[in-house]
Order: structure tokens, then sequence, then C-alpha cells
């Protein structure tokens, strides 16, 4: 067997394999007596019909399926050995001569080839890294979230945007007065918080102890079967028979008391003795804002690190018919012109592709085992940070990682999100970045369209 290898373009080769009969025939043989074994003829015993017979019958078609075997094999060979950067599949050229009774054969394959690519990435390409100001109203809104977080149910005198209120739920005719053989509910629960309807929420707040509220069940959930059945203890059919209005008697408020400023509650945000008094406290809270706002911050770099390097490698060569064509192959329902119009909508994220994995190769960026395990410990960290969590144990951080990584699903998740964060860091470290301290809003208006 002979395979070659010829450089047509920058961006597309000629693969030609040719096979003589001793590249095959040897297999062709094996698998006829193998289908001897397995298909018995009638008068033979197993692995007893004549090598004519299996010839005849099945010669043909063993012979083609060997033959695609191994040129597929020598293919995928080739370029792995050769370290071809091959972008789609190799797409075998139409052979007007092919005849299965022929003993020698030559296939010849069209290759799409990666373009070479200078990224321009160092020290003279300038990208802009924004970070956000740290501003007091932040730091008073994370601590009133924390405080309300780590905060303690208590009885109230009167209802807020947050409180819990018990009481008796009566239904009401039209007249407005309890309604005869209507729904009563003694021990009723709401939370007005829940309400999808600012309307009824308006209705309870401000209210006291003792003090009656006419209100709609229904409006309160916009009409959810499960809502009402639980508000009003009844049967999820019944639900549609109880629209109109009900009163609310409030026989108990409960409200949040925020969590106190002292020892106990920084030991709770911070971890035991990190924080000692108020002053720490918010010195605190603004690097852990100043932490969560670094993600967005690397987001903006990273959006920006491609536009800025896209543009410096300027415009790009790809084999666009083999590409087309790869895409007719894997889907046989498109039409070439279909193809086309998906791969003109894919071309820039394969752009991107090819760019990023230039600018890897160009800074050495390999992703081991230990930045799986890095970016996974931070997602649970994340995860359990929204549930008010910031001092998790380093060995629960560790568990769950664990737990993400097994996933084959999240494995992959967890594997790009490594591969970006290494390559856009590694980017930052070899141009020259020009920091900019802005605001939120200055910040927020970076993702506006530009006029």
């Amino acid at each position: 067997m002979n395979v070659s290898f010829n450089k047509l373009n920058d961006v597309t080769g000629q693969l030609t394999v040719t096979l003589d009969e001793k590249d095959y025939a040897d297999k062709v043989k094996k698998t006829l007596k193998q289908i001897s074994k397995n298909r018995p003829e009638p008068g033979f015993r197993p692995g007893h019909t004549p090598m004519g017979l299996l010839e005849k019958k099945y010669g043909k078609s063993v012979k083609y399926d060997v033959i695609n075997q191994e040129v597929g094999d020598a293919v995928f060979n080739y370029i792995k050995e050769n370290k071809l950067n091959v972008l789609g599949n190799p797409m075998p050229e139409a052979n007007e001569d092919f005849d299965l009774d022929k003993a020698d054969f030559t296939f010849t394959f069209k290759v799409g080839l990666a373009p070479e690519i200078t990224t321009h990435v160092d020290k003279d390409m300038h990208i802009p890294y924004y970070t956000i100001q740290v501003t007091d109203e932040m730091i008073d809104r994370q601590s009133e979230q924390l405080r309300q977080r780590f905060g303690e149910q208590v009885k109230g005198e009167e209802v807020d945007s947050n409180a819990v209120i018990k009481g008796v739920i009566t239904e009401l005719d039209e007249n407005g007065q309890p309604k005869a053989d209507g729904i009563v509910v003694e021990n009723g629960i709401l939370a007005p918080r829940h309400f999808t309807s600012d309307e009824q929420k308006a209705l309870f707040e401000g209210h006291k102890l003792g003090d009656q509220i006419i209100f709609n069940p229904a409006a309160t959930c916009d009409g959810n079967e499960i809502e009402l059945s639980s508000m009003l203890n009844i049967p999820r059919e019944e639900t549609a028979d109880h629209k109109g209005n009900f009163s609310f008697d409030i026989k108990e408020i409960i409200v949040l008391k925020p969590a106190e400023l002292n020892q106990e509650y920084y030991d709770q945000v911070f971890g035991k003795d990190q924080v000692h008094n108020e002053e720490e406290y918010r010195e605190a809270l603004r690097s852990m804002i100043a932490t969560q706002l670094t993600a967005d911050s690397n987001f903006r770099f990273s959006i920006d690190a491609k536009d800025v390097i896209t543009k410096a490698v300027g415009e790009i060569e790809l084999p666009t018919e083999i590409l087309v064509s790869y895409l007719m192959q894997q889907n046989a329902e498109l039409t070439r012109e279909d193809a086309e119009k998906q791969f003109e909508a894919m071309r820039g994220d394969l752009v991107w592709q090819l760019i990023r994995d230039a600018v890897a190769a160009q800074l050495d960026v390999k992703v081991e085992e230990d930045d799986l395990r890095n970016v996974a410990r931070l997602m649970a960290q994340q995860q359990f940070a929204q549930y008010g969590m910031t001092n998790v144990p380093a060995e629960a951080l560790d568990k769950y990682a664990d737990d993400i990584l097994k996933d084959r699903n999240a494995r992959q998740q967890v594997a790009n999100q490594a591969a970006d964060m290494k390559i856009f860091g590694a980017i930052k470290e070899a141009v020259t970045v020009d920091d900019k301290e802005v605001s939120v809003e200055e910040f927020n208006a970076l993702f506006q369209p530009q006029a």
C-alpha cells in the first residue's frame, strides 16, 4: 500500500491511496473463513464450505468492505502520523473507472487544511481591562442582603415586604359578606412577597395585628390551581369555583429581623476571627464584591481580546467547498444552498476556534487535571454562595467538585471553561493591558449596541 499527499494550495490537499492485491487478499480470505464458521451452507459442516463457493457468494461484498476499511485506516493513520491539521473529513473524489473485479485500486481524497495563522499576540497588542468600582452603595446593599440571609424570623407588629402573615381566610359573596357555606380557613398562611400581582401585594403592606384585608386569592397567583389549592385547602379541581374576593383577618405577623453586626454574624459570613469590627466588615465586603465583579471584568476582557486578536489576524482563507460538502455528508437532507447558508452562519465561530488554537499553541497553554479541579471547585463555591453559604469547608468543596467531574457532560463543560480561563489568562500576560476603572453604569454601557 502506498499513501501520498500533495498540497494543492494553502488550505487544500489531495491524499492518494494505492492498494495492491497483496494489501487486502489475506484479510478477505480470513473474513470468508469466518463467514463459513458462522453461516454454514446447506450440505456443509460449519467451517468446511469450499472457498470457491464462498468467494462466488460473498467474495465481492467482503472484498468491498475490506478495501473500504483498509483505505479508511490508511487515510486516518497518514493524517495522524504526519500531523495534518485537517478541517472536516477527507472527501473522496469520484472514480469513474472503479471496478471491483480489478486487483489493484487507487483512491483520491480532497482534504481541507487549517490555515497558518499569525496571531500578533505580543506586547505591541493593546487590550482594555475594565475594573468596576466598588461603591459604598454596593457595600450597603450587600450588607443588607447578608444580614437578612443570616437574620431570624420574629413576631412583628406590622406587615412589611418580607413578612409572613397568619390568620383567618374567609370567602365573601358579591355583597362583600361572608358567603353562606363558603370556604373558611382558620389557620391560613400567606407570604405576599411571592404573589405574582403587585396590586395584591400592596393590599397587605403596612397592616397590623387585628386588621382585615379584602383580597383575591386567584389574582395573587394568576389562577394557578396548585397555589390556590394550597392556600384555600381545597382540591385542585374545585379551585375554578372560587375566583372571587376573600377576607383575611390578621392574627399573627412574622417578620425577618436582620442579623446584628456582632462577632457571631461576622464569623458566620467570613469564618471564625476573620473580621472583628464594622470597619473590617465593610472592607471585607468591599473585597467580596470586588472578587465577584472580577468575573464580569474577565468576561468583558474575553470579548475585547477576541475582537482585537481577530482584527489583527485579518481575513482567513478556509477550504469552503470541502467544508460545505462535509456538512452535506453529515446531513443527507441538506441541499447545497442550505449547506452553504449553514456554513456562513458557523464561519465566525470556526475562525475564532482556529485563532484560539493558534494562540494556545503559541503561548503553550495546556489544560491539566488540576485546572479542571480548580474550575469545578469554583463552580461549587458559586453554587453554595447562591444559598448564602460563603464559608464552606474545603473538604466539602472538594467533594462537590469530584461529583461535578464524575458527570460526563458537566466534565466537558468544566474542561471548556478551564481552557478559556487559561487561554485568556495567558493572553492577558502576553499583551499590554490598558487598565480602566469604570462605574457599573459605564461598564454596562459597554454591552449596549454602539451607534
